[in-house]
């Protein structure tokens, strides 16, 4: 064979194997891709507590295939709006909840939508309550994950947790938009 039919067939296996593993799933090595979780989550729901320690609701938090979806289910708030934050420790001892730490920051970013320099992976939108103090709302948080292992994992040593304030966040003050004493938590493990 001359050395032009040795590249001919050469090329011709090489599209062989090609055209052969197009529609195989193939697996994936290295870093997890965001778009598509290596591993089935189990979605979490955990009770919220005041600083009594009463449950005045729950929050569940589902793995999407990009990001977390967060569903809260609150009562016992005042009418109107509420900062409401992923933390960055699964702690909630009562009555402040100062024990659940800053918020969830991973990349060292400034508070709130709204900063130039922001935002923290742990900031959510306000959770509005309605006359009868309940409110039922559901975040997205592209930031985060569920998967253990990973950056950005709300799973992470420890946990995280859900803190819900007093007041209105005005989604850019440092360290937390102005939102008042901590009167919610939920703990995420």
């Amino acid at each position: 064979m001359n050395r032009k039919n040795i590249v001919s067939v050469l090329f011709a296996v090489l599209l062989i194997i090609l055209v052969g593993c197009e529609d195989k799933d193939l697996p994936v090595t290295g870093a997890m891709s965001e778009e598509s979780p290596a591993v089935k989550v189990e979605p979490i729901t955990t009770d919220i507590i005041d600083g009594q320690g009463g449950k005045m609701g729950t929050a569940t938090f589902t793995q999407l295939a990009k990001g977390v979806q967060v569903d809260v289910k609150v009562s016992g708030l005042k009418p109107g709006m509420h900062g409401i934050h992923i933390h960055e420790t699964g702690k909630c001892e009562k009555p402040d909840f100062k024990s659940a730490g800053s918020h969830f920051n991973p990349t060292m970013k400034e508070h709130g939508y709204d900063n130039p320099n922001g935002e923290h992976a742990g900031d959510l939108a306000n959770l509005v309550a309605g006359p009868n103090g309940t409110a039922e709302v559901q975040f997205v948080v592209t930031t985060v994950t569920l998967n253990k292992g990973v950056p950005h994992s709300l799973l992470k040593e420890g946990g995280t947790s859900l803190v819900i304030h007093a007041e209105a966040d005005d989604m850019h003050t440092n360290p937390a938009g102005n939102s008042g004493d901590r009167i919610g938590c939920a703990v995420i493990k």
